[in-house]
């Protein structure tokens, strides 16, 4: 081999090791050596070397079969886990809240509604308690018996439909050119104003108590406990204003539906309203006091 041809060999060799990677290049240079090698030597130990392999090959055996450490095994299994459990937490909030659609003051409307019955709850248990101090303490307990049965007495009144009331409210009027309001929103609306504390309603002339009843009627009037009502249906509510009015205005509440089928709803608060249609005292059949 001549001097020039040896010369260009070298260079060739030089560029492979700048080109090819570290673990490559040492390799290549090496089967170039030992190609020169075995030109000149010409044994026949050259010709059955193996073939030295490439360097996508040797990625290809680096990455398969994945070597996984216990840790990262544990960390993987952890981090689907937590995945999962958020998944399953979003599915469930976005299911079940049922008031996702309202406005944030409905929102806030609605949390002093609670607030407020809360507040009811919480004023007359102390009433109660403090009733049952009185009798204990009282030098007359008679006496202070008797004040107390006169004074529940009135109240069971109110409740029964026996006596007049007056007091604080608000005045609901339901005006319905259509006759699309049925039994069962008038109904629904008596229950809403129950919830929010009423102490006495009234529907146009018959006191409502604790079995009424509501059935359609024809003409597009209603029936209130056998009583037929026309429009327009007009609620005489007795109980705290602030805590009424927004009791009916609630996001898909009574005035809502209501609107829906057309119909005109307007609401009034008053400081005096006056609940004065009565019904008879019913004596019970079967049912007896227990201390007798």
């Amino acid at each position: 081999m001549s001097e020039d041809e040896n010369q260009n060999q070298n260079n060739e060799q030089h560029r492979l090791r700048k080109e090819l990677p570290d673990e490559v290049a040492p390799e290549a240079a090496d089967d170039a050596d030992h190609a020169d090698g075995a030109e000149d030597a010409d044994t026949p130990a050259a010709e059955t070397k193996n073939p030295s392999l490439t360097g996508r090959q040797r990625l290809a055996k680096g990455l398969w079969p994945p070597r996984v450490s216990r840790a990262q095994l544990i960390v993987a299994v952890l981090l689907f886990v937590l995945g999962l459990g958020l998944a399953i937490q979003v599915r469930s909030n976005s299911d079940s809240s049922a008031l996702r659609g309202a406005r944030q003051e409905d929102l806030v409307r609605i949390l002093d509604e609670l607030d407020d019955r809360t507040q009811r709850l919480g004023d007359e248990k102390q009433r109660l308690e403090g009733q049952r101090t009185e009798l204990e303490n009282s030098s007359d307990q008679a006496e202070e018996a008797r004040k107390q049965t006169v004074e529940r007495e009135r109240q069971l009144g109110i409740l029964a439909g026996t006596v007049a009331a007056q007091g604080p409210g608000i005045t609901l009027t339901i005006t319905d050119k259509k006759g699309a309001v049925q039994a069962d929103m008038l109904l629904d609306a008596i229950q809403e104003l129950r919830a929010a504390g009423a102490e006495a309603i009234q529907v146009n002339d018959v006191r409502v108590v604790a079995d009424t009843y509501l059935t359609d009627a024809s003409g597009g009037k209603v029936s209130v406990d056998g009583h037929k009502i026309g429009q327009p249906f007009v609620f005489k509510v007795i109980g705290k204003p602030q805590d009424l009015e927004p009791a009916l205005n609630i996001p898909g509440g009574v005035v809502q539906t209501l609107e829906k089928e057309q119909a005109t709803v307007t609401v009034t608060q008053a400081q005096k309203i006056v609940v004065d249609a009565l019904r008879p005292a019913k004596r019970p059949d079967y049912a007896q006091s227990s201390s007798q």
